[in-house]
């Protein structure tokens, strides 16, 4: 499993934004625990103005986020799980996922974290979930990343 290379404790204060967290509704078990992750992880960075979307899957995270980007809040988070099955539909999905949040971020300005589980099993997606027994956390990661984006983004507009 990865994670080498992340930071320790990545601390951030978020007191003031407004953020958007876009979660697809597939694999719902693991998207509780990604879900949850990323709202404990916002309440604990002092953010308090926090919407939650559910969409029906991962591909249609970009549309959602494009649209949450319009309303003029701080970052978005961005949740889904895609487990490789016997056909290239997994490869789609992925790509066209990362494509459209990438191009969401950088055409509008907006930090979107990436907390879209790419696994080659199920396996794979419950280590990452953030659930009791989970390795990882990678729906309060995906929040962090996204808050610590954009106070760096108000920061660097402040300089």
């Amino acid at each position: 499993m990865s994670g080498a290379g992340s930071p320790d404790q990545l601390e951030v204060d978020g007191t003031g934004l407004r953020v958007v967290v876009i979660a697809a509704r597939w694999h719902e078990q693991v998207m509780a625990g990604l879900l949850n992750g990323a709202l404990v992880a916002l309440e604990n960075a002092g953010v308090t103005d926090v919407r939650v979307v559910r969409v029906p899957g991962t591909i249609e995270l970009s549309v959602a986020a494009a649209r949450a980007a319009a309303t003029g809040v701080d970052a978005i988070v961005a949740l889904g799980v895609v487990v490789k099955g016997g056909t290239p539909h997994f490869d789609y999905v992925c790509q066209s996922a990362t494509f459209g949040l990438t191009q969401v971020a950088v055409r509008t300005g907006v930090p979107v974290g990436f907390g879209v589980l790419t696994c080659d099993n199920e396996f794979q997606a419950f280590e990452r979930a953030g659930l009791p027994n989970s390795r990882e956390d990678k729906g309060g990661e995906s929040a962090l990343a996204a808050i610590g984006t954009a106070v760096a983004l108000r920061d660097l507009a402040t300089d």
